[in-house]
């Protein structure tokens, strides 16, 4: 990851960064108690099944909770900063939940994906205050991901 020279002495920055992980814990504390739901198997069995559900967080997304992680520790890092993009090489449940930890904070977010994702995750990113951008070739997601990043100041999240 490159290094980014912060001043994290600037009050402005340090305000921002604050108010943007207490954001990020916010979402941490309201979803913390995932629903187990009790899954009937036959009472010959002994066996009590549970499944969580991770559809009950805001974006329905698997990865919501990945995402969270990576937020923080983009935060945390200095790598996301304010007014700059965050930029995800993903066309998938990641984006989704990625442009919605963009937009709580309140910095851009892109999704670099083939211009064959469905038009519903297109849809999802969007509605979460994410921009989809489209390459042709799938295998240059990545290289795209890190020009758009230093192109515009921004962080390449690269869940990877």
């Amino acid at each position: 990851m490159e290094t980014i020279d912060v001043d994290r002495s600037d009050p402005e920055y340090r305000a921002w960064l604050k108010e943007a992980v207490r954001k990020v814990q916010a979402d941490a504390n309201r979803s913390a108690d995932t629903h187990l739901l009790r899954f009937p198997l036959p009472e010959a069995w002994g066996i009590d099944l549970y499944l969580k559900d991770e559809s009950t967080h805001p974006t329905g997304s698997l990865k919501h909770r990945l995402a969270r992680s990576l937020f923080l520790y983009g935060l945390c890092n200095g790598w996301i900063r304010p007014g700059k993009p965050v930029i995800e090489a993903s066309s998938g449940s990641t984006a989704v939940s990625e442009a919605y930890f963009a937009k709580l904070i309140g910095v851009p977010f892109i999704a670099v994906m083939p211009r064959t994702t469905s038009a519903e995750k297109c849809r999802l990113i969007e509605f979460h205050g994410g921009q989809c951008h489209f390459v042709d070739d799938s295998m240059k997601m990545y290289e795209e991901s890190a020009l758009l990043a230093a192109e515009t100041g921004g962080h390449y999240m690269d869940q990877f």
